[in-house]
């Protein structure tokens, strides 16, 4: 089983990345909502969506919304929420769900770049801009992985719900790789993250090859100007072109 499946269905997955807080998703999208104004009734997706708390919120403000997520549990927990405009299905970002459908399609919080095989990052963008109609947008929130490498916290213990986690961080042929352990009712755990640390250039490499053209970059979720040094973020804002 791939890391992600493994590690994003588990409850202990949750229980670290709890401060995601529905305040900050909250803000950044009403940041994106008035920079870029979609129609009232504009269809969108949320790849990767979680437990669903981007898409909710999304949904909560009249647009129509579908949330994919590869883990079971996160999609049983978001589904409770469901409505006539809100929906969530299990699904694999590497294949197509729905064609020219999408007025936007948002990524969140670096989903994106987990895999091993470079093919399967293209599968992912290809099925994105398939998702998207023409002219229809694709947000991706992903690390300044070069900040992040610069800043590497090699080790740290976290102490949450009763429990410590034990991180280790290791940058490896490009790759950010967090290895987790800890201790819960007598069992020991041991999960890993593996993030492939993109630049700008090389996602707007990989951008182009499917269709997708980059309008604007963003340096956090008040929409300032990216600066590959200093900002927490590399927020992408690319418009699906057709080639005649």
């Amino acid at each position: 089983m791939e890391w992600f499946a493994n590690w994003f269905d588990s409850e202990y997955y949750h229980i670290l990345y709890q401060h995601r807080n529905d305040d900050e998703a909250h803000f950044f999208i009403d940041n994106l909502i008035r920079k870029y104004q979609p129609e009232k009734d504009a269809v969108m997706l949320d790849l990767a969506c979680g437990k669903g708390r981007h898409s909710i919120y999304l949904a909560n403000k009249g647009f129509d919304v579908t949330g994919l997520d590869l883990s079971e549990q996160s999609i049983a927990h978001a589904s409770k929420s469901s409505h006539e405009k809100l929906n969530f299905y299990v699904h694999d970002m590497r294949r197509k769900f729905r064609s020219n459908y999408y007025d936007i399609i948002f990524n969140f919080f670096t989903s994106f770049g987990y895999f091993s095989k470079e093919l399967d990052h293209h599968l992912t963008l290809d099925a994105i801009s398939n998702g998207l109609q023409p002219k229809g947008i694709f947000v991706m929130d992903f690390i300044n992985a070069i900040k992040a490498e610069n800043n590497l916290v090699k080790a740290e213990s976290k102490e949450l719900n009763g429990i410590v986690f034990n991180i280790k961080r290791k940058v490896e042929k490009g790759t950010i790789i967090k290895s987790i352990s800890f201790s819960d009712k007598g069992k020991s755990y041991n999960f890993e993250e593996r993030v492939r640390g993109f630049k700008l250039h090389e996602m707007a490499r990989m951008f182009r090859k499917h269709n997708l053209e980059l309008m604007d970059i963003y340096g956090d979720y008040d929409l300032t100007p990216f600066n590959a040094f200093d900002s927490s973020r590399m927020i992408l804002i690319a418009r699906k072109i057709i080639n005649h």
